[in-house]
C-alpha cells in the first residue's frame, strides 16, 4: 500500500504524509527498505510514529541558499566549519532517526554536529525539536513562513532565542532578508558587505 501511495506523490513541492499508530523499529527499517528507490523521499521515524516527505524546489532553493550564505560568513570569519548537509541521525536506543536539511560542526568535529537547520514549507506531523535533543544538538534552526528561527539546547530542552550562540556575530535578519532576495548574486553582495561592516 505505501509504494502505491508515494508513487502518486510529485517533487514539485514538498508534501509529507503521516503514518499514524505505532511502528517498531524493525518495521520501521522495513518501511526504509521499500522506499530506498523513491528519489527525493525523506522518511522519518520518532517514537512509533512514521513520516514521509518529499523535496521540493523551494524547500531545495532555500536550503541551498542558506548554505551557501553561511559558507560565505565562515570563510569571512575564518570560522572552521565541516559542512555534513542532510547526514542521517540514527539510533534505536534513542527512537529516532532523521536527516537535517543541513548540518555544521563547528570548530572540529565531534559526535554530533553543532548546528542542524531544517526547511519547513508545509507543517510536519513529528516533534520538530525532540529528534534533536535525543542526539543533544546545540542549535536548531527552522526557516519556515519565510522567517527563521533559531533554538539553542540549555538544560535538556530548547529555548527559542533571537540571535545564535554558537554564532553571536551573525546578523540573523541579514540572513533571511538576503535569502529571501531574488538574485543570489545581489544576496551575496548584500550579506558580505553587511558581515563586513
Amino acid at each position: 500500500m505505501i509504494p502505491q501511495i508515494l508513487d502518486k506523490i510529485t517533487t514539485l513541492q514538498e508534501q509529507r504524509f503521516f503514518l499514524p499508530g505505532y511502528y517498531t523499529w524493525e518495521e520501521f527499517e522495513k518501511l526504509e527498505a521499500l522506499t530506498a528507490d523513491a528519489p527525493g523521499l525523506r522518511i522519518t521515524y520518532l517514537d512509533g510514529c512514521v513520516e514521509f516527505m518529499t523535496l521540493g524546489e523551494q524547500h531545495e532553493a532555500i536550503k541551498s541558499v542558506i548554505a551557501i550564505l553561511l559558507a560565505l560568513y565562515f570563510f569571512e570569519k575564518d570560522i572552521n566549519f565541516f559542512p555534513v548537509g542532510s547526514a542521517t541521525r540514527r539510533a534505536q536506543e534513542k527512537g529516532a532517526s532523521f536527516e537535517p536539511d543541513e548540518s555544521y560542526y563547528i570548530g572540529e568535529k565531534k559526535e554530533n554536529p553543532d548546528l542542524a537547520i531544517e526547511i519547513n514549507i508545509t507543517s510536519g506531523s513529528i516533534d520538530k525539536l525532540e529528534k534533536y535533543k535525543r542526539f543533544k544538538i546545540p542549535e536548531v534552526w527552522f526557516w519556515e513562513n519565510n522567517q527563521l528561527s533559531v533554538y539553542h539546547l540549555s538544560n535538556d530542552n530548547y529555548e527559542q532565542i533571537t540571535q545564535s550562540k554558537l554564532l553571536p556575530k551573525l546578523d540573523i535578519n541579514l540572513l533571511v532578508r538576503c535569502v529571501l532576495m531574488p538574485s543570489i548574486i545581489e544576496a551575496r553582495t548584500e550579506f558580505v558587505n553587511g558581515i563586513r561592516t
